[in-house]
């Protein structure tokens, strides 16, 4: 997170402390509730468009839409309201990460661990349905995971009810991210819960492969192709995907609406049988097909990513399936037939059980897919920055003439593409990692992120660019990779001294160290510091804690509370000396005569508090002092020296 320089108080109860993202529409902030004493996330529109009533209702409909579902995989919605023109939605804040950080440079998820996370995002899916409301935008960005691996879909920002008839983008297009629309989004046809089963789909694809489906140099291009392409076998580039997982993925993404899943969860059902091991609906059905012409991978687009405003599509969609033409036994038998003789020859040459990496370079990857799997070896795709035309097997791992055995995996390095535009590297250092990767991938930079457990200075905060190479100003060119060095998760870091400061002030002193305010809170008196403030912090200040750890603040209860010592029988100097040892204020008054016979003048004989009770620390104490007067007398009151506490 990036600590705001600016903690703006909204509606005099929300104070921001750090910038979480920057998303479509709005920013989202962590925030203190301070009537509440709790951390909260604060998602609040751009100010552009603050002043734009459909977006305004765009916005309201999010708070409305979401503040109804009460589901554990829904981040809830606690408040919505305006601040001077600013308008933002409160919402729970959530320890974890977004599934898009975890799928961040390509990295899969195992199929077991794939279907449980989908399956709790269709979970929550199918009651928005039922609620009525049909998100309408999902994707990795917006299924966070907590820290316990508990799943909660957030962004319902352009979420619309089933039954609205409104339209909120602009005539001849539609909202969304385009690389998870489903088609007839693109094509700005009514859609329903199906449509978000198709972009499940491709988070299920993505999870899985690594990429989505579709990658295009334009949202338009990766919006038109879910219109009118062939989606390619997650198997083409991930052999080890079980069959029934890949059935579901093949169901959920059906073209036609009516040949998916036509519920969540209808999804979710076929999602746990897989986890559970038994046999799943979508295998035993013929849905949909991926076919032999699939879409190849372009160079990637970074704003294919973000929800935005995208032209509409239109049909005919390619894989919706056909009427069958007649004779459809002679054509099965057909089938049958060849594949019996491809097993049989299979069987065949994989029998000696050893085979040579042969040179597939320069090869598309379809066809040194099917080379390779000739030679019964499993095949993986590992998309790569070339200046090879995109799909062309510009590496191999393990190299060609390795002597392998059957059955054995190898890895083909494919090219995505590469163009050669100058650009002017930015200058991520400060910046939280997200939006340090969205400043890059916009300039079509490539990244790599690297830990360190050193802090190049004092103050550095977990989660944000340390140090960036090349350097923030070095001219390159599209393509080229950035390395950003941040500090390790498990670096330890000394909290900070909050003494004396309000509770908001600490909990920012702790935020920017990267740490937060523990939900426990605790009071003792203090003879320094005011009421309310900070006294201490537990762990104490210096101590080293891990990144993200919660501290326990303890404030001031007020004065301590002292045991007033025996005065009497001693000079008045003395006695306001004494008291004011123990933070006591001495005040005087004539004795009565009758007190002082034989009394040298100048002695206490009495005290307002008598010796031993208890009185606050800075409070007054009357000494009754002879001075040969008849009449009682008041002095002005000594202020003695306020000790430390």
């Amino acid at each position: 997170m990036e600590p705001v320089d600016d903690p703006r108080l909204y509606s005099n109860r929300y104070q921001v402390t750090h910038l979480i993202a920057r998303g479509g529409m709005a920013l989202v902030y962590q925030a203190q509730d301070v009537l509440l004493n709790r951390s909260v996330a604060l998602k609040i529109l751009y100010p552009e468009l603050s002043s734009d009533p459909l977006f305004v209702e765009r916005f309201r409909r999010e708070a409305q839409a979401a503040a109804k579902l009460s589901h554990p995989n829904i981040v809830p919605v606690f408040d919505w309201g305006e601040d001077e023109g600013t308008y933002f939605i409160v919402m729970e804040l959530i320890d974890g990460t977004s599934l898009a950080d975890v799928l961040r440079g390509s990295r899969t998820l195992t199929a077991s661990r794939s279907a449980q996370l989908v399956a709790q995002v269709a979970s929550a899916l199918g009651y928005a349905h039922r609620n009525g409301v049909v998100h309408r935008d999902v994707k990795p960005g917006n299924i966070l995971i907590t820290s316990d691996g508990q799943v909660k879909v957030t962004d319902f920002g352009i979420a619309q009810a089933v039954a609205s008839e409104d339209h909120l983008a602009e005539a001849g297009s539609v909202m969304g991210t385009a690389t998870y629309f489903s088609p007839e989004q693109a094509e700005g046809a009514v859609v329903d819960g199906r449509s978000d089963v198709y972009s499940l789909g491709i988070v299920l694809y993505e999870m899985l492969v690594g990429r989505p489906p579709y990658i295009g140099e334009s949202p338009v291009e990766v919006s038109s192709q879910h219109v009118h392409g062939s989606i390619p076998p997650p198997s083409q580039f991930n052999d080890s995907i079980p069959r029934d997982l890949e059935a579901i993925v093949v169901e959920a993404l059906a073209k036609s609406p009516a040949q998916r899943y036509q519920s969540a969860d209808e999804f979710r059902a076929d999602l746990l049988r897989f986890t559970e091991g038994e046999p799943v609906r979508a295998a035993q059905r013929d849905v949909a097909f991926f076919g032999a012409d699939a879409t190849r991978a372009v160079a990637t687009v970074s704003p294919g990513e973000r929800t935005q405003s995208v032209p509409l599509m239109s049909g005919p969609r390619t894989d919706v399936r056909r009427r069958r033409n007649g004779r459809p036994g002679l054509v099965a038998a057909v089938v049958i037939v060849l594949l019996a003789i491809g097993a049989l020859g299979y069987f065949f040459t994989t029998k000696s059980g050893a085979t040579t990496m042969p040179y597939v370079i320069g090869q598309s990857v379809s066809s040194a897919s099917q080379t390779l799997r000739a030679d019964g070896l499993v095949v993986n795709a590992k998309f790569v920055s070339s200046t090879q035309p995109s799909g062309t097997v510009v590496s191999t791992d393990p190299a060609s003439g390795t002597s392998l055995k059957r059955g054995q995996s190898v890895i083909l390095h494919v090219s995505l593409g590469k163009t050669s535009s100058p650009v002017t590297i930015p200058d991520t250092t400060t910046m939280s990692i997200s939006n340090a990767e969205n400043e890059l991938q916009t300039l079509g930079l490539s990244y790599k992120v690297v830990f360190t457990s050193t802090p190049p200075a004092s103050g550095a905060v977990p989660g944000v660019v340390l140090v960036q190479s090349p350097v923030g100003g070095t001219n390159g060119h599209t393509g080229d990779t950035v390395i950003l060095t941040v500090l390790d998760p498990s670096s330890t870091y000394p909290v900070p001294p909050l003494s004396g400061q309000t509770t908001l002030q600490a909990a920012s002193t702790l935020g920017q160290s990267g740490l937060t305010v523990s939900n426990t809170t605790a009071t003792q008196c203090s003879n320094s510091i005011a009421i309310a403030l900070v006294v201490r912090s537990i762990p104490a200040q210096g101590q080293q804690v891990k990144s993200g750890s919660a501290i326990e603040l303890v404030t001031s209860s007020g004065y301590c509370q002292v045991y007033v010592a025996n005065v009497v029988g001693i000079s008045k100097s003395q006695a306001t000396t004494k008291l004011a040892g123990q933070g006591l204020i001495a005040s005087y008054m004539s004795a009565d005569p009758a007190l002082c016979v034989a009394t040298p003048i100048g002695t206490v004989v009495a005290q307002s508090v008598q010796a031993g009770s208890a009185a606050l620390y800075h409070s007054t104490v009357v000494l009754s002092v002879c001075d040969g007067s008849t009449v009682p007398t008041s002095t002005t009151p000594t202020t003695v020296p306020t000790s430390t506490g």
